[in-house]
Formats: C-alpha cells, structure tokens, sequence
C-alpha cells in the first residue's frame, strides 16, 4: 500500500496510490495521515478498503509529506562504506546520529531553498522509514516490526554549516526546506527487503548518485534497535538512514554544490522519484 496527502501547502488531503498510478482520496475514511493511522489496526484498515471504491483524483496535483504531525526527524549519518572514504571520513563503529529539525520538512517536489549565508549546499538521496508504534529497548530480532512503512528522503545539507561551525552537525541539516520527504509511504509488504534498494540521484541530468541499500554499514533493524537504546521512538518519527556515494562533497578534484537553478532529480526503488528546484533565499 502507498499512502500520500495531496494538495496544496497547509491543506493537504489524506490518499492513496493504486496498482494503476491513480491517486484515490481516503478523505471518506480518515481525516489525514497521521501517526495514529500508522498503527497496525489503521494500517489494516485501510489495507481492507477496495481502491476502486474511493474517490479518483483528477490532475496532477502537489505531494505533500506522507506523514502529518511528525515528532522527530532523526538521522544516521556516514552509514554506507563507500561514502565515508569519498568524504575522508572513518568508517563509525557505532550508528552517528543527529537531528534534522521538523521545521525542514517539505514535499518531495517543493523547491529546496538555499540559506542566506549558504556556500557549501549538497544533496543525498536516502532510504527513510516511518515508526508505527512505540519502541524502547528494542531487539534486533524484532525491529522491524516497528516500521510501519518505507519512504524517499533527500537529506539535502549545508556542509560550511555541518561540519566548519562548531562540532555537531544539526546546524548544517535542519534548515527550512532541507527535508524533501515522499512522494508516499510504502508499506514492507510492498517493499520486501529494504536492504536490497537501488538509489539515485541527479544534479541538472547528470547521474551523481548510485549505490544501493545492501552496503549501509548499519541495516534498517539494527538503527530501529540503537536508537531505542537513547529515545523513545514514537508513532510517526521519521528517520532517514544515510547516502551512498556521489555527493557534492566528494566530487574529484573539486566538490560542486548546489545552486539557485540547479535541479535534483532522485529516486529509489519501489518508493517513487522526487524533483525539485534549488531557490535562492528569500523571505518567504
């Protein structure tokens, strides 16, 4: 099951992706999507419904982040091997976790927009996946349970930010914007084995990124059972897992980084693509 919200910034509705691309409206069933509807029980609800008996959604319209009312955006940083020695990095013995604020959080097509003071923007596709129900202590054996579905993130960064101002990374991560999330939530029995994903990315048509999710050092069931060890997770916490290589930073001999006018164009298998446009700062 792919569920999505739909529609414009601030209204959007409650949907789901049938087996021919089509976008149905739950609207009829639930209010949105939201961490109550990712339990097991709400899942299954919506799992029994007829996609042919809901509403079809006309046009194109605008994704908007799968989730609403998202708590904590956690992330795992330096988790493919590959990408740790593009980026000069030691291959961690233990998950790197930091914080990408909510406030970053943006649709899978929105525009990204750079910071004002930004010099050093980069991209990185990831494999996200949502929480379903409380987890603490968890076991390795069981975390997967814990997922409640499979989601496309852009882990877009400030790297000046990240990693020359001062020692913890969340500064370069959580800028508004800097979140792309979607364009739906993939339940696991669609997507089988999350360790066996292929991911890209594009910068203005050009292949940057290829890797695949069987070379993160930390796998899905291991970051569900480290971090529950720190925090409680919480239904509807998102949290993203790490990039493979071909960021901006890594770029040889000199790194690129983004933009205003650049484009990024991104997917993974089995959980659809993103596209968006790099801005320059503005008020808004």
């Amino acid at each position: 099951m792919k569920l999505l919200r739909y529609g414009p910034k601030g209204q959007e509705k409650p949907g789901l992706l049938d087996g021919t691309g089509t976008i149905r409206d739950l609207s009829g069933h639930i209010a949105d999507i939201t961490p109550e509807v990712l339990s097991k029980q709400g899942l299954a609800k919506l799992a029994a419904l007829d996609p042919e008996s809901l509403p079809a959604v006309s046009g194109t319209p605008r994704y908007g982040v799968p989730v609403n009312g998202i708590s904590k955006f956690l992330a795992i940083g330096t988790n493919f091997s590959d990408h740790a020695r593009e980026s000069n990095m030691p291959i961690p013995t233990e998950p790197p976790v930091f914080t990408k604020f909510v406030s970053c959080l943006n649709g899978p097509n929105d525009d990204v927009m750079l910071p004002k003071e930004a010099t050093k923007a980069d991209w990185e596709v990831e494999l996200g996946f949502f929480i379903g129900k409380q987890a603490r202590y968890v076991e390795e054996s069981q975390a997967l349970d814990y997922i409640a579905g499979y989601v496309l993130v852009n882990d877009v960064s400030e790297r000046a930010f990240q990693l020359e101002r001062g020692p913890t990374w969340d500064k370069g991560k959580g800028f508004d914007t800097f979140g792309p999330v979607g364009p739906w939530l993939v339940t696991p029995d669609e997507v089988g084995d999350p360790q066996n994903l292929n991911m890209w990315l594009d910068l203005n048509g050009k292949r940057m990124q290829t890797g695949n999710s069987n070379t993160m050092i930390f796998n899905c069931a291991q970051i569900v059972a480290y971090l529950s060890r720190f925090v409680t997770l919480m239904p509807g916490d998102l949290v993203t897992t790490g990039t493979p290589p071909g960021v901006g930073l890594g770029q040889k001999p000199t790194p690129i980084w983004l933009k205003a006018g650049d484009t990024m164009h991104l997917g993974i298998d089995k959980l659809g693509e993103q596209k968006q446009k790099v801005v320059a700062w503005s008020r808004g």
